[in-house]
């Protein structure tokens, strides 16, 4: 079974305080975006040398990592046209398959996964991987999840990674894992551009350094109700200060997108990409 796991945005941050447990609480529109997505295979079985070929043969050995899990029952593959930094057992999709498997005793599985989205941008493409890859676990291995307790298992994967289980646009709240439908009607009438700077990877715990947590003068969904003209001066990214101090390139871009013509432009998540938003 083969997904395209598109990544999303985010139409206001707002970090609002900080909890007992180290996290912080937050409000944040999360809009799926599927101009950038990444290619997950994952086939069921121990025959591992069944997979789509056009997805093995693109790449050369240096841009491709495999391992296989100690048990033996899965085998991963990463494939990214800038090489893999990462083990393959850690990716978010490998740990998705074991937070399955050790509740369901899952078969033997073989995933692939071609990272073709930008990685450390504020795009959430680890986050969509994970929960494209618990819906085919789930269809493969018949166990019939709802959305309610897919959520669920996505939630202890990432706080974002519910988010993607749904696509339309999600109100997440706590630390961004409690979801509700949004309705964003000016949406339909919008153009989305997004820019990814080269050679800019913003971690979340630099971009948390230096965060005063704060309730906002106008609560986000306030803010969403109005038309998009208006959001230039209220709808706003609480990691913008931080991230823009260390990052100047990131807040002259944003200028720049305003230049072409954008109603709103902002930093998607801890950054670094950067989308603007224009009349259709």
């Amino acid at each position: 079974m083969i997904a395209t796991p598109h990544v999303k945005l985010n139409f206001g941050l707002h970090v609002l305080r900080r909890r007992e447990d180290g996290y912080h609480d937050l409000e944040t529109l999360f809009v799926p975006f599927a101009g950038l997505h990444d290619t997950l295979e994952i086939i069921a079985g121990d025959d591992y040398s069944r997979t789509s070929a056009h997805l093995q043969e693109a790449y050369s050995p240096a841009q491709r990592e495999q391992a296989i899990s100690p048990d033996g029952k899965l085998m991963m593959t990463l494939a990214r046209k800038e090489g893999i930094g990462w083990d393959p057992l850690d990716d978010l999709t490998a740990r998705a398959y074991r937070l399955l498997d050790t509740d369901f005793g899952l078969p033997p599985m073989k995933v692939f996964l071609e990272k073709t989205a930008p990685v450390g941008a504020g795009l959430g493409g680890g986050s969509s991987d994970a929960a494209a890859a618990l819906r085919l676990i789930d269809a493969l291995a018949g166990l019939g999840l709802t959305d309610e307790a897919l959520a669920g298992y996505a939630a202890r994967l990432g706080s974002d990674c519910a988010c993607f289980l749904y696509d339309r646009p999600m109100f997440g709240t706590g630390r961004g894992e409690v979801l509700e439908p949004f309705e964003l009607p000016s949406l339909d009438r919008l153009r989305i551009e997004v820019v990814v700077p080269e050679g800019i990877s913003v971690s979340t715990a630099d971009a948390y350094r230096g965060i005063v947590p704060h309730l906002p003068a106008k609560p986000l969904r306030d803010v969403l109700a109005q038309e998009p003209a208006t959001w230039r001066d209220d709808l706003h990214n609480d990691f913008e200060t931080t991230v823009f101090a260390k990052y100047p390139e990131l807040g002259r871009i944003k200028e720049s997108i305003y230049r072409q013509g954008a109603l709103y432009a902002a930093m998607s998540g801890s950054g670094s990409a950067l989308f603007g938003l224009f009349r259709a």
